[in-house]
């Protein structure tokens, strides 16, 4: 019985030599106020053009707030931690709005963007 799916390399959505990426969790820092949207944060338009710039770069390949707000998830091409927290100590929210929790490398091995559908 044949099963393609017994082997990762048969299918389209699995490559072995997808990019590693750097996760980042950001948490709110003692700045960040509660309940405020993001656009009513203090400092917000210089923070929101410092990570537009980020994307402009290649260096923050996705990113967002989860649903409790009080956390942000980056995936980042960068060569070490050590960068990415040089990178991000910039973010005019540093410290103040939000801090870095945890860096970890993220390998992709499965991406349904690259399928067609």
């Amino acid at each position: 019985m044949e099963r393609p799916w017994a082997s990762p390399t048969a299918l389209p959505c699995y490559d072995s030599e997808m990019p590693m990426y750097l996760v980042v969790i950001r948490r709110s820092g003692p700045e960040w106020r509660r309940g405020r949207p993001l656009e009513e944060q203090s400092g917000w338009a210089g923070h929101a053009e410092f990570m537009d710039g980020l994307v402009e770069s290649g260096f923050l390949v996705l990113g967002g707030p989860l649903t409790d707000e009080e956390c942000v998830v980056h995936a980042v091409q960068a060569g070490s931690e050590r960068a990415v927290r040089e990178t991000l100590a910039r973010d005019p929210w540093s410290a103040t709005h939000l801090v870095i929790s945890t860096i970890e490398p993220w390998t992709i091995r499965l991406d349904g963007r690259r399928t067609s559908r």
